[in-house]
């Protein structure tokens, strides 16, 4: 048993804590279970559902009793992540898309750092139904990584300077992975966390909304981190991007989608704004060139 901090157990803190009033002039989330919004056609999916905590078939109990389909996601990646299930080769990740057959959710996993694809190969990675990740596992100027949630690991010194890489960073996740969602976007670390609003200027909310749209990545909105903060996703909305919703929370509240339905209310979001998986032959792993 690690001593530090895992993802999971932060993700589980940080839900637990919430944060009412990140949309920013608009009504407070209401901890009130999840319902559709009125009007709407937006289908209720979470695509951002861990399994580890309550296991699959209590996950589809939830699932049905709260009207919410789930995306279940495992991490997958090299060795050098430290995670209690890492998928690591074709042979695990089949396993694993087996042990889904047949149930009533969507496949995916959760791309840890830049490297996961030396892991599999691309006929594997096809039969999944969608593959999100994140740029929360940062590498430092000197190739280093840095689990961006973990603040005793977290050190800046430069908060402009860390801010600009960090910025590439989540470009190049984005422009150099065959990715479907950008998972927790805009997070910072707790070390700059309270000035959001002042570091994540318009340019560099920008740069990754522009790369989002370009390459066809949707962006989540987080009902665990609470993020985006709305200036980001109405930016995000214009430039014709589109939304995921995932609640990244462990136990009974998982599909919990509070923020993501008041966000996507605020911005009038409607079904052709919404993610869903690409058919087969049209996956990122499919058609995405890269250099």
């Amino acid at each position: 048993m690690r001593k530090d901090i895992s993802r999971r157990d932060f993700m589980a803190a940080t839900a637990a804590a919430g944060a009412a009033s990140a949309l920013k002039g608009s009504a407070q989330v209401q901890e009130t279970p999840t319902t559709r919004i009125a009007d709407s056609d937006i289908p209720l999916v979470d695509f951002h559902v861990h399994r580890d905590e309550l296991g699959l078939e209590k996950l589809l109990d939830i699932s049905k009793r709260k009207g919410v389909k789930f995306g279940i996601v495992e991490h997958a990646g090299t060795k050098a992540n430290k995670y209690p299930v890492l998928l690591s080769n074709d042979d695990e990740l089949k396993q694993y898309i087996a042990s889904l057959e047949g149930k009533p959710v969507h496949k995916g996993v959760q791309a840890e750092c830049v490297d996961w694809m030396t892991c599999f190969s691309k006929d594997v990675v096809a039969q999944l139904d969608y593959v999100l990740s994140d740029a929360l596992t940062f590498i430092e100027k000197d190739g280093t990584r840095v689990e961006l949630w973990k603040k005793e690991k977290v050190k800046i010194d430069d908060k402009q300077d860390f801010m600009d890489r960090y910025t590439d960073f989540n470009v190049r996740v984005i422009a150099t992975e065959p990715i479907d969602i950008l998972a927790n976007p805009t997070f910072l670390p707790a070390a700059i966390a309270k000035e959001y609003d002042q570091l994540w200027t318009e340019a560099r909310m920008r740069k990754i909304i522009d790369a989002a749209v370009k390459h066809n990545v949707a962006i989540e909105i987080s009902s665990s981190y609470c993020l985006p903060k709305l200036p980001f996703l109405k930016m995000a909305k214009q430039a014709g991007a589109k939304f995921s919703f995932g609640s990244n929370i462990r136990g009974t509240d998982v599909g919990k989608l509070d923020y993501c339905l008041q966000a996507a209310k605020e911005l009038g979001l409607k079904r052709e704004d919404m993610f869903l998986p690409a058919p087969p032959g049209k996956k990122p792993i499919q058609v995405r060139k890269f250099d």
